[in-house]
């Protein structure tokens, strides 16, 4: 269906219209504060923001599809996802509005009036680490938070350069909607158009019909996306072919000119809005489907156990390089973690992390000495088996006043310090004879071993869409130590581009 899609002009008028406005950024403290107690006044809430955050987030990424530089917008498979993104726009303004008949309105009207409906959720804050972040070379030397540039809005000149910010300054997106200050389109608050307290009454039945539809629909929207990921890595893989560059050499090398800082800085915009598409989706998807569950909200958990997230991590981890290597054992990773730490994420994106770091230090290891260290004695702590002869791999878990870090600590050699930059940049990969095939619709979390050339860019993303971050410090000729910073106040919005 989406393959036929063309986007007519009527709807280029639209989505350019809608990116003319700013994103809202979250928290994932707001959206555990609201979601905790869900009912259908809740979830419309939450309908309503979707409907009209969404098609804001998706027009953005349209637009800046279309206006790739260096002829990347023009290679199929870039195509093929400006058109997925189209499609789910036009759904989602054309979503059927909530009707209700003039009885229930009023009913609603009325017991709205009788109830305070001045409760407010906490402000969301930038997050630290991106601050003076290269993800916008524009804004890094300036010091202005992710995705905001001095004296421009979305493209716009703002007079005196006296605005500066993307729509989340204070709190997310303050303003009044459609209004306008000088050149900038403004916003309702994101508390008062989402985490406004609900009135408490029985809603009739036309509300459960359509929070039940508009949960269908942004299901279709997210199983449509689902191959996004790869099918963008396709994309550039065309665009090296189309430029001669042979494949593995990362996106932002010398080999690129110019061209590929900025297809860097794109990527990197790319996959933080995709992330943060995908979490409200499925956010309001599970708090629509999903049986209430003590330790859940959505996909959140408010209690994820660290321990028992890493030891399954590990575990993964450690069955694909053994099957990648045809071995038995693979070298031994030690947790040192308090078996009771817990805090609210989405126990998903840190097993993800950690799960692609620690295929990168396993690799490092085996290849560093060699199968024949699979015979040797050295045995596995945190297990209490024989693990071969490696050394160890070491998780040691900290908790501080405003983080939880984990630091990976490997002996597979260590980088040199010239590469540390080139390990950051999306399709650089040392594993030969890799590549994506045409068919391939796995999602984020399903990869081999290595070869994409996406597991550090893509990690340290999702690290930093909750307010953390990911930092590497390698010792040359000895082994490397990544950090993995994670934010326990849950307070940071999202970084949006």
């Amino acid at each position: 269906m989406s393959a036929a899609f063309r986007i007519s002009s009527a709807l280029w008028e639209r989505i350019h219209h809608f990116a003319s406005f700013p994103q809202t950024g979250v928290s994932l403290q707001q959206m555990v504060l609201f979601g905790q107690h869900p009912s259908q006044g809740t979830l419309l809430k939450a309908s309503q923001f979707l409907v009209e955050e969404l098609p804001v987030r998706l027009a953005h990424r349209v637009k800046e599809l279309d206006e790739l530089p260096y002829n990347l917008s023009e290679m199929p498979s870039i195509r093929k996802v400006k058109n997925w993104y189209a499609q789910s726009f036009e759904e989602l303004v054309n979503f059927p509005p909530l009707s209700l008949s003039p009885a229930a309105r009023q009913s609603l009207f009325d017991r709205s009036n009788k109830e305070d409906m001045n409760i407010y959720l906490p402000d969301s804050v930038p997050n630290p680490s991106l601050i003076t972040s290269y993800l916008d070379g524009d804004g890094a030397a300036s010091g202005l938070p992710y995705g905001e540039k001095e004296g421009v809005v979305r493209g716009t000149k703002v007079a005196n350069a006296a605005y500066k910010g993307n729509g989340n300054s204070g709190g997310n997106g303050n303003g009044v909607c459609g209004l306008r200050n000088g050149n900038i389109k403004l916003r309702v608050p994101v508390e008062r158009r989402y985490y406004a307290q609900t009135p408490s009454h029985t809603y009739p039945p036309e509300v459960h019909d359509y929070n039940a539809r508009f949960t269908k629909t942004l299901d279709a929207i997210k199983r449509r996306h689902d191959p996004t990921v790869t099918t963008v890595a396709q994309g550039v893989l065309e665009w090296q072919r189309a430029k001669g560059i042979k494949s593995g050499m990362g996106v932002g090398l010398p080999a690129y000119g110019q061209s590929g800082g900025e297809v860097q800085a794109w990527l990197d915009r790319f996959y933080m809005s995709r992330i943060g598409i995908r979490f409200l989706i499925g956010q309001h998807v599970a708090l629509n489907t999903q049986q209430p569950h003590q330790d859940y909200v959505g996909i959140i958990c408010t209690k994820a156990n660290v321990h028992d997230i890493l030891q399954e991590a590990i575990e993964n981890a450690r069955f694909v390089c053994e099957e990648h290597y045809a071995m038995f054992r693979g070298p031994p990773v030690q947790l040192v973690c308090p078996p009771d730490l817990t805090f609210a994420y989405v126990p998903g994106h840190l097993s993800h992390i950690v799960f692609e770091l620690l295929k990168n230090s396993l690799r490092a290891v085996v290849e560093r000495f060699g199968a024949e260290y699979e015979d040797g004695t050295v045995g596995d702590s945190s297990s209490g088996r024989s693990s071969g002869g490696y050394p160890p791999i070491k998780v040691i878990v900290v908790e501080g006043s405003e983080d939880i870090t984990i630091k990976i600590s490997d002996e597979g050699g260590g980088i040199p310090r010239s590469a540390i930059p080139v390990i950051w940049t999306y399709m650089y990969t040392t594993m030969a004879g890799q590549s994506i095939d045409q068919d391939f619709q796995a999602g984020d979390f399903e990869a081999p071993m290595a070869g994409f050339g996406y597991g550090l860019p893509l990690s340290r993303l999702y690290a930093r869409y909750f307010g953390g971050d990911l930092r590497l410090i390698s010792m040359d000729g000895f082994g490397t130590d990544v950090y993995i910073h994670l934010n326990k106040l849950s307070s940071s919005r999202e970084p949006l581009p």
